[in-house]
Order: structure tokens, then sequence, then C-alpha cells
């Protein structure tokens, strides 16, 4: 059996990575090779940094609501055990936007977590 060519399947193929690498510089988005490897990279990067988002509003998160403790006499580590203490249940991300948003209210929460020791 003779070699078949790609054809219309291999043009659609090296048009769809070229179509992913539209916003690259130079070669990276003209050339099908140079496009392939810069599309993995940069496949590789969006996945690793989803992953590093969540670690890294998760440390902001603990370092607003730490703020927001020692404003109120108390340090993050003494804050969250005296919620689990006191059965509070919110979670971080609501803890630091009451922190920034509301400190009235994120005081209340300080004072009831602090009464609960």
């Amino acid at each position: 059996m003779p070699r078949t060519k790609g054809g219309v399947v291999l043009r659609r193929r090296h048009n769809k990575i070229l179509k992913i690498t539209k916003g690259q510089r130079m070669s990276r988005r003209l050339l099908w090779r140079r496009a392939n490897e810069a599309m993995l990279k940069s496949l590789f990067y969006a996945t690793r940094d989803r992953r590093n988002r969540k670690r890294d509003m998760r440390r902001l998160w603990i370092a607003r609501i730490n703020a927001g403790a020692r404003l109120n006499g108390i340090t993050y580590s003494r804050f969250v055990h005296a919620m689990k203490v006191a059965d509070i249940r919110l979670d971080r991300k609501i803890l630091a936007e009451l922190a920034v948003s509301d400190p009235q209210a994120f005081a209340r929460v300080v004072e009831v977590a602090k009464s609960a020791l």
C-alpha cells in the first residue's frame, strides 16, 4: 500500500495549533513546530497556575484575617482556634472579605470567638 499524505486532516490539525498560539511572538505563531512547542508549554503553565492561584488566594486571605485579628487584639492562630471552640463555621474567604469590607462585623466575630475561650 502506498503512503498517504496528511492532506486536509494535517492542515486542519496544524491550523488548530496555530490558532491557539495566535498571540505569541515571532516564529512561535508562524511555524507549526515552534507553535506546537509553545502551545504545549502554555497549556502546562495554565494547568500549573490554576493550582497556584488557589494557593496564592489562601495566603492572601490568611494575611488579611491576621491583620484584622491583630487590630482586635488576637493573633491569627489563636483566632482560628477560638473559632473552632466557638463552633463558628466561616471559611477564610468570607472572613477575609469581612475583615476588609466590614471591620465592625469582623470585630463582633472576634469578640464571640474570644468569649468562647
